[in-house]
């Protein structure tokens, strides 16, 4: 769960500490993988091209954005300056060329 850096700093010896920054760091992460898959659907992209990393770099701005009043809606922000943040991993040409197979074959088949 690498997403969760600001926990990875917290260090607890008691085993009753250490459970919750595991949960902690479980629920940050599900929190997280939700907005990628929010962003991916507002996009409209593929779950997969949603960088991780990115989104959560990207909270920071979106923060700094809303205390001067220019922000409102994390999903809306996102989608906005997705290309600036880098939100988007780069389609490999294998991966262009598995995904238009696939779609070839998937429309031959509703016909």
């Amino acid at each position: 769960m690498s997403h969760s850096r600001s926990l990875s700093y917290l260090w607890v010896g008691g085993s009753n500490g250490v459970q919750i920054q595991l949960y902690a760091t479980w629920i940050f992460d599900a929190v997280l993988t939700d907005l990628c898959a929010d962003v991916a659907v507002a996009q409209p992209q593929p779950p997969e091209r949603i960088s991780v990393e990115m989104v959560f770099r990207s909270l920071s701005h979106f923060k700094a954005a809303g205390q001067q009043g220019r922000a409102d809606k994390l999903v809306p922000f996102l989608v906005q300056f997705h290309q600036s943040f880098g939100l988007l991993n780069a389609q490999h040409k294998r991966h262009r060329r598995i995904n238009a197979l696939s779609l070839d074959c998937w429309a031959k088949t509703l016909i």
